[in-house]
């Protein structure tokens, strides 16, 4: 398995891109928009530079795995002869049916079909593949070439073999593979949204300040980032969304989006990505700052 199709140059996307080329794979880099993929591209480079300056690749790594890259706004050209594509766009259902069922009339039937998402039932997608047993959950953590686990959801129908290679590849990427079963939001989001509810829960309640609630998480049960913060850094949206799949898929309200959360996303406030969420990041992206909304 060397040649690797990336669906979705944004923050996952090109992540799982970088991955990939810079441990020799031939990547195609596939989305709609030539302006994402030129935003993505700096991305990859920038990330490479930071590795360059920390002495952990060589300048020679970098224009290696850069070259390894090539782009695609075009989904039946840029998955011609491809053994794995990884799909990493919006977290959207009907957006990920819609590029499956293209994938299906695009892809040979060798061809393994991955999703990143984080929440989204993987029987759900297959179910529009007319060879169901070659679809899996592919879900690497943000960012990316930094985080070491990848969760690898087996679908109703996903078969062995396609489990094997997908656990095999993930260590070939130096990255720690966690089986789980698909049920809604796997085992990373079933745990860690609410648990980032409830913290904005607790803070829309009145029992404590933004601040005040990281520093308990992050002093008192050893979390490097307090969960305020980190639903600012995955971006509130995505969190909400997240939430509202598991509450769909489970209809207990433990799961229910907390009204706050739901008020921030509509009003564009969605956390480092637009600038404010819990914390203002409009001089610094480390979080120093809480939101004049709340302070």
């Amino acid at each position: 398995m060397k040649n690797i199709a990336v669906i979705g140059a944004g923050t996952m996307g090109n992540g799982i891109a970088h991955t990939f080329a810079q441990f020799g794979y031939k990547v195609n880099l596939i989305d709609i928009s030539e302006e994402s993929l030129d935003k993505g591209m700096k991305t990859i480079s920038g990330n490479l530079d930071r590795m360059v300056s920390k002495e952990k690749i060589s300048a020679a790594d970098k224009e290696a795995t850069l070259n390894n890259i090539t782009t695609f706004t075009d989904i039946p050209k840029g998955v011609k002869d491809i053994d794995l594509v990884v799909e990493a766009a919006t977290e959207n259902e009907d957006l990920k049916l819609k590029i499956f069922k293209q994938l299906d009339e695009n892809c040979s039937a060798e061809t393994i079909l991955a999703s990143n998402t984080s929440s989204i039932s993987i029987t759900k997608i297959a179910s529009v593949v007319s060879n169901p047993e070659r679809v899996i959950g592919m879900h690497f953590m943000n960012p990316v070439p930094i985080m070491k686990l990848v969760e690898i959801i087996r679908g109703y129908n996903t078969s062995d073999k396609v489990t094997k290679s997908i656990m095999e590849l993930s260590e070939n990427l130096k990255k720690v593979p966690v089986e789980a079963n698909d049920y809604p939001g796997f085992v990373a989001n079933r745990i860690l949204m609410p648990m980032i509810n409830e913290a904005i829960e607790t803070f829309y309640n009145n029992v404590a300040g933004v601040k005040e609630i990281d520093t308990v998480m992050k002093l008192g049960m050893a979390h490097p980032m307090g969960p305020l913060q980190l639903a600012d850094f995955i971006g509130l949206d995505v969190c909400h969304s997240i939430l509202e799949v598991m509450y769909d898929g489970f209809k207990n309200p433990k799961y229910a989006p907390c009204p706050l959360l739901t008020n921030m996303v509509m009003a564009g406030k969605l956390g480092i990505k637009s600038g404010e969420g819990f914390y203002d990041y409009s001089e610094s992206k480390k979080a120093e700052k809480v939101s004049s909304q709340f302070s």
